[in-house]
């Protein structure tokens, strides 16, 4: 798949500023959440990366204007669901603005904080679910796709509540750690992966063997072949991969020992280069069509 900046930025921006959020909130659940002005900063930084992510995801839509639409296919589209989550979860989090900002009473902080730390979960499970409900693309279509978007949403976001607060090093580096341990699994298991489906069956020969096309498809590249037949050389993939692997291990030492400016940028890095890779690597059947042996 042809990897979208734009779509890069809105995962790993607003996935570090839901799991802001989520500390934060989580925090004050169990009553442990810093005074009123740290909360507040967290919450405003949290609340920007999340909405500049958002408003980013809509340049990759071909009518922007019309995105507002997406909100009534709530019934069948994760992407839809996405935009419910995102729009009620900052019912919860305005609330806890505006105790924090005038000083008002802190009787519904618990109350808005477990509302907040629900809707950021269910938002950026809602992330993962876009992907993860694709069967045309077997890097995608998997479990553990949105299992992986949340713990690094903990990770990088637990760095940055980190910055406000020095009391959670060990949990923020057991969520990155976990976060590296499932996407080296999710490598390591998708290159095992042969692929379910192959030329013959895109054809509907499987008992000729492999179709030998006399004349390719287009005589020039078009939408789909732009969008979906994106190919990453494997020996790039392999080097980012373990960029991002080095790097990601790497905020998490820094956040154990108490570093969190220094691991966010190692640890946005590396979710940068991941994303990328999770657009680059991914391999749409209809690329069958186009020459493309397994999908």
């Amino acid at each position: 798949m042809h990897p979208a900046y734009t779509v890069i930025f809105f995962t790993t921006a607003s996935g570090a500023g839901y799991g802001l959020l989520f500390w934060l909130s989580l925090a004050h659940v169990f009553g442990a959440g810093p005074d009123r002005w740290t909360s507040l900063g967290a919450l405003i930084l949290g609340t920007v990366l999340v909405s500049a992510g958002l408003v980013s995801s809509t340049y990759h839509l071909g009518r922007p204007e019309r995105a507002w639409r997406a909100f009534s296919q709530w019934r069948s589209s994760w992407l839809s669901r996405e935009g419910v989550a995102a729009v009620a979860t900052y019912l919860p989090m305005t609330g806890l603005g505006l105790i924090w900002l005038f000083g008002l009473s802190e009787n519904l902080v618990t109350l808005l904080a477990a509302l907040t730390v629900f809707g950021t979960l269910i938002t950026v499970y809602c992330t993962g679910m876009i992907y993860g409900s694709l069967p045309t693309i077997r890097h995608w279509y998997r479990t553990d796709v949105p299992v992986i978007y949340l713990v690094l949403a903990a990770g990088t976001g637990g760095l940055l509540f980190q910055s406000f607060v020095d009391d959670y090093n060990l949990l923020v580096a057991i969520a990155l750690v976990a976060g590296l341990a499932l996407k080296m699994w999710y490598w390591m298991d998708v290159d095992r992966d042969p692929g379910k489906y192959t030329s013959e069956m895109a054809f509907g020969m499987p008992q000729l063997g492999a179709p030998t096309p006399l004349d390719p498809p287009h005589t020039q590249p078009n939408f789909i072949m732009r969008e979906m037949g994106y190919v990453v050389a494997r020996k790039h993939a392999k080097r980012l991969r373990t960029f991002a692997m080095v790097l990601l291990f790497g905020a998490s030492v820094l956040a154990l020992v108490g570093l969190p400016w220094i691991a966010v940028l190692l640890a946005g890095a590396a979710v940068w280069m991941e994303r990328w890779l999770f657009f680059a690597e991914a391999e749409h059947v209809s690329m069958l069509y186009y020459g493309a042996q397994r999908a």
